[in-house]
């Protein structure tokens, strides 16, 4: 029995790209990794070599026939023209989240992948962290009353990353993983442009009328933090609870899942809850965007 192998091409080499490089390098011992091999990268600036990967042209990545798969790792505003060229070139492919700024665009990029039988892949590596893990844990079961969500972090450029509920949806997808299906009942987002400072605030209700709040909230200096308060029947929890460090880096883990779905060894049922939870969240994202960008209704 000759083992499946899968040639591979990262494109783009920031520090998803680099990490994406250094793991299909060095897949971990008899995991599905190991069927994947790096065949190079694509790159717009000129790099020759990086370790033992080597540079290749876009054009070549596209045609090559022994490349069967694509790592996409570029800024979030190419992420969709991306993930289209390498599907129209029938390769697979894994793409950092957000998969495109618009929920139009990744409904088609989807369907796409659907009629060429190809895997495309979302990297949620925000949903395989211990950290979350044990919040999910701790969340399960239990009834909310009310919640909330408030994250910050350095200031992003929005012309590369997009609107800040495409470019922070890995919280959106905390919330949705954690307490189901969420309706959007307003959104507002306030931005001073001399400090760089950017709050976007979200109100959602959860299928049983629950109030959940997200704020999304980026300015000079403001350290990297999620901190939540989630309120249930049983009591409130405003602190992760206590988590173990993982033996396997995010990146192989989210490697390792994209391997078993070439493989195909991930059920049906998996890949189409996994399929809503991600065009679901996208969806949402442009609806927040939407009431964000409305021009303020006067009421009279």
């Amino acid at each position: 029995q000759i083992s499946k192998m899968f040639g591979t091409v990262v494109v783009g080499v920031g520090i998803a790209g680099l990490a994406r490089i250094r793991d299909l390098m060095n897949p971990m011992p008899s995991s599905p990794s190991e069927h994947l091999k790096l065949f190079g990268f694509v790159s717009r600036r000129n790099f020759g070599n990086i370790n033992e990967a080597k540079q290749i042209s876009l054009e070549d990545a596209l045609k090559n026939k022994d490349i069967h798969a694509a790592f996409i790792s570029t800024e979030n505003r190419s992420h969709e023209e991306t993930i289209r060229l390498f599907l129209e070139a029938g390769k697979h492919v894994l793409v950092e989240y957000p998969m495109a700024l618009s929920a139009k665009a990744a409904h088609e990029l989807w369907e796409m992948a659907e009629q060429k039988g190809k895997v495309l892949h979302v990297e949620h590596i925000e949903l395989l962290t211990e950290e979350y893990k044990q919040l999910k844990k701790e969340v399960a079961g239990k009834d909310l009353v009310k919640g909330t969500l408030h994250f910050t972090g350095h200031v992003l450029d929005e012309n590369k990353s997009g609107f800040p509920a495409f470019s922070g949806i890995a919280r959106l997808t905390w919330l949705i993983d954690l307490f189901g299906d969420l309706t959007v009942t307003s959104a507002t987002r306030e931005k001073q442009k001399d400090k760089s400072y950017s709050r976007m605030t979200v109100h959602f209700q959860t299928a049983n009328k629950k109030p959940l709040t997200w704020i999304e909230e980026r300015g000079p200096g403001m350290r990297r933090e999620k901190k939540i308060n989630f309120c249930f029947t049983s009591g409130c929890l405003e602190n992760f609870p206590e988590a173990p460090r993982s033996s396997v880096g995010l990146f192989m883990q989210d490697q390792n899942l994209f391997a078993k779905k070439l493989l195909g060894q991930v059920s049906k049922e998996e890949l189409a809850a996994e399929k809503w939870r991600i065009l679901r969240c996208l969806d949402l994202a442009e609806v927040i965007q939407q009431y964000c960008e409305e021009p303020e209704k006067i009421y009279s």
